[in-house]
């Protein structure tokens, strides 16, 4: 394949595409050229490195994640909305295992400043959180709950990490109805320095 053609974009897809095939741990640049017929030196008009790479597949799958979310909780509230919200969310990291774990890499925000990805993914979900009345330090509080149950739901599922004979579906949605509760009956930190 001649390499015409090739761009930071095209190079990003097909790093996600691969990551979804062999793992995001085996996404390299060697394996990203052998996919494009070409040698490693020739990505490197393109992509800088391999932390480069990285950093741009992690914010091309959380904004194909998000665009995911954005529509299963449109016109949504409340439980319907944590609940197509936690759907999607799930729904994404079965399809794409490999853009999944990209998205969970930390980011330094100074390296994409004004990221829409970013930005896009804290509008969705601090809008969804702020239909339970929550504000700051609160609102962080409860996206850190929410990400770390649904990452490890969705992590232990996709390990075979589940081995009760309790159907994991009903797990999920009672692990949903839980947060539902949690974030209705949210301790907030005005009250409780106020008490």
């Amino acid at each position: 394949m001649a390499r015409a053609g090739l761009s930071a974009e095209r190079l990003v897809a097909a790093a996600a595409e691969l990551a979804d095939e062999v793992g995001y741990d085996n996404v390299t640049m060697s394996a990203l050229a052998r996919r494009f017929g070409v040698k490693d030196a020739s990505l490197y008009s393109h992509i800088r490195n391999m932390q480069d790479l990285r950093i741009r597949l992690a914010l091309f799958a959380g904004g194909e994640m998000i665009d995911h979310i954005a529509v299963a909780v449109a016109g949504r509230a409340g439980r319907d909305a944590l609940t197509a919200f936690a759907d999607a969310y799930r729904a994404y990291a079965r399809r794409h295992p490999g853009r999944y774990a990209a998205t969970q890499i930390r980011i330094d925000p100074s390296l994409v400043p004004g990221s829409p990805a970013m930005r896009r993914t804290a509008e969705i979900t601090y809008g969804m959180l702020r239909a339970y009345g929550l504000d700051e330090p609160d609102l962080t509080d409860a996206v850190r709950l929410l990400r770390s149950t649904f990452h490890g739901f969705c992590m232990l599922e996709a390990t075979g990490g589940f081995g009760a004979p309790r159907d994991v579906e009903t797990s999920w949605a009672k692990a949903v109805d839980a947060l539902h509760g949690a974030l209705e009956h949210w301790p907030r930190e005005k009250e409780q320095q106020d008490g």
